[in-house]
């Protein structure tokens, strides 16, 4: 089957974002957005581990039988989360100590497991791998985008410590927008999660109605 790269690009990054469309992986759209620039690093290791195991499983598929694929996907997903776990551990140790255990939980996240089975099992390495990467990318933007929101509202700054995760090059990012102590605190609470999710959920749904294009869900949506 051929593909358009420019449409694989737009259905990663847009038209069937993981977070915003299918609604695959809210545990750490939730839990590690209470600030932009922890979303921003769990989101980047997610597409990292997507973007491997999605070349890995379109490299292999012809040998993986179907009665094993599941526990496959599996060691494959997590074979890349541990490589990304030392990685991080060993070169943003600061980053590493914030994300904590949810690095882990990329084996147990709905989105990476979801792509194997309808793209990467089923197409070439070069479509699977980009499927991969923009998937990837789409979900750091919408934990990122989650974060900022939050982080905003929430304490006035925007990716703050981002010099102190990420290194001293990422100083220029810090910025406080609003005085401090006039955050709304509901908003880096759990709550605070679920609200500004559903409602950037409701408004890319608002933007694609007015696109003209509607909710138009997929095949490979039912799989995932």
């Amino acid at each position: 089957m051929a593909h358009s790269y420019r449409q694989i690009a737009r259905d990663g990054l847009w038209d069937n974002n993981g977070v915003l469309c299918m609604l695959l992986g809210m545990c750490p759209a939730m839990a590690m957005t209470t600030s932009a620039t922890n979303g921003l690093g769990m989101g980047l290791a997610t597409a990292a581990v997507m973007a491997a195991s999605n070349l890995l499983v379109a490299l292999f598929r012809e040998r993986i039988t179907q009665e094993v694929r599941i526990p496959v996907y599996i060691l494959i997903v997590a074979a890349m989360v541990t490589i990304v776990d030392l990685t991080m551990n060993a070169w943003l140790h600061e980053l590493y100590k914030v994300l904590g255990l949810f690095i882990p939980l990329i084996v147990s996240n709905c989105l990476p497991l979801a792509r194997l089975e309808a793209f990467a099992a089923k197409e070439p390495i070069l479509p699977s791998l980009l499927d991969g990467i923009f998937m990837g990318l789409g979900f750091t933007l919408a934990l990122t985008a989650i974060g900022a929101v939050r982080e905003i509202i929430g304490s006035g700054t925007l990716f703050a410590d981002a010099s102190l995760l990420l290194g001293p090059a990422f100083h220029f990012m810090e910025l406080r927008l609003l005085p401090a102590n006039t955050g709304v605190l509901m908003m880096i609470l759990p709550p605070g999660g679920f609200l500004t999710a559903g409602l950037m959920v409701v408004v890319k749904r608002m933007l694609d109605v007015r696109a003209g294009k509607g909710i138009q869900m997929t095949g490979a949506h039912s799989v995932a």
